[in-house]
């Protein structure tokens, strides 16, 4: 388990700081301050969350020029002992008197920005300042990524047909708890929800013939989404959904890449990237951006004979301080970064794919990987804008014939 005070101690705060300083420079402001849960625990290393279902949490992170945190009294001790590097002040607010957004108003030098809206801040897009990732969340990304995988497909590798819905999700709970992983997403969908509905919540049916779980696992911020397909009796369509879905989500990689500056006639066709994609040389540079990723997202479900498949589910996109730092849409303009996490999830009725990876400027990794699990070569779709290109893609596990 993550020990609490020693991560946040080792959190490097440096490059996050020249960021910052980037931000107030550019927009003449004095201090700039993170509520959001993702934006406190991506600038200071800690949690400041207690109502999971609350939008500010307990606690809020400052800079200006320095990092200073204001937090509630009844949770002040416990924020300053556990969650915020010893070098970081921490002020604590009396609970009865002020809420936490207007004690910031009292404290903060002004003008200033936050990221939830408050009467005299200047709104920051606190998701464009977390991207791309800094070079110290990338391994604590994979580390992340490993325990996600390793938790998830040890239960799903134990299941049975007659396990209800809602058992499996509670087992992957467990399993990831564990390992000081929360669970922000968790899908369970047996044969007959699972071919239904495209995010099947866990119910009290039973799996039968086959089921697909799809988890996003968070830890420290950093958030990490995958899913895994167990087939008992599989039906007689699901091989072929499924190795479309993967070519789809391959593509997705492939475009991701080139919007990246992967596409290079530099790379020799022969070199084989990680996790087992190569590289063709040749791609143009149309694809810049989400919205164009989205395009050859939408061509390859078409190339694939499922045309209007995209329209069910959102594609997924990039990852990393939350459970998506955007989706994929069409005219999209969000810029495609790297170093950073992407998850793509494209799903063909009753089927889906989808892994994190970390895309950087020279390789790219399978974030949610055990080695442990089928996988299954698949060539990405020649769409416009991006040459094939072979990868491997997580495949169903057929528990029958273990």
């Amino acid at each position: 388990m993550t020990d609490g005070p020693d991560r946040v101690d080792r959190f490097d705060r440096s490059a996050r700081a020249a960021r910052l300083d980037d931000y107030l420079n550019a927009h003449g402001l004095e201090a700039v301050w993170f509520a959001r849960p993702n934006g406190f625990a991506w600038l200071i290393g800690g949690s400041n969350v207690v109502d999971r279902g609350a939008e500010v949490g307990v606690a809020a992170v400052g800079y200006d020029g320095e990092f200073r945190v204001i937090a509630s009294a009844d949770a002040a001790d416990r924020i300053r002992e556990e969650e915020v590097p010893d070098d970081v002040p921490v002020e604590s607010v009396p609970w009865h008197e002020d809420s936490l957004l207007a004690a910031i108003a009292d404290r903060s030098p002004m003008p200033a920005a936050l990221d939830v809206d408050a009467a005299g801040f200047e709104d920051v897009d606190a998701s464009r300042l977390r991207q791309p990732l800094i070079d110290d969340d990338v391994e604590r990304y994979r580390e992340l990524g490993r325990e996600a995988a390793a938790a998830v497909e040890t239960v799903c590798r134990q299941l049975e047909p007659t396990d209800p819905e809602y058992e499996v999700a509670a087992a992957i709970e467990i399993a990831l708890a564990a390992r000081d992983v929360s669970t922000p997403v968790l899908l369970v969908g047996g044969d007959d929800r699972a071919s239904r509905f495209r995010s099947p919540t866990p119910g009290d049916a039973e799996l039968g013939e086959y089921a697909i779980v799809s988890v996003t696992a968070e830890r420290a911020g950093l958030h990490a989404s995958l899913t895994r397909t167990v087939v008992f009796d599989p039906p007689a369509w699901l091989r072929d959904r499924h190795r479309a879905a993967a070519r789809i989500e391959a593509t997705a990689i492939a475009a991701t890449e080139v919007a990246v500056g992967r596409s290079e006639a530099a790379v020799d066709d022969s070199e084989a990237a990680v996790d087992g994609s190569a590289v063709t040389a040749g791609d143009s540079n149309r694809i810049t951006d989400a919205g164009d990723v989205f395009a050859a997202i939408r061509d390859a479900y078409d190339a694939v004979g499922h045309p209007d498949e995209w329209r069910a589910h959102h594609q997924g996109g990039a990852a990393g301080f939350d459970v998506r730092e955007w989706i994929a849409r069409p005219e999209a303009t969000d810029p495609v970064t790297a170093p950073m996490g992407y998850a793509w999830n494209p799903t063909v009725a009753g089927a889906r794919s989808e892994d994190t990876y970390l895309v950087a400027g020279d390789r790219t990794e399978i974030l949610t990987k055990t080695g442990r699990w089928p996988t299954l070569e698949v060539e990405s779709v020649d769409v416009d804008g991006v040459r094939q290109r072979r990868y491997d893609r997580h495949a169903p596990v057929v528990l029958s014939e273990e």
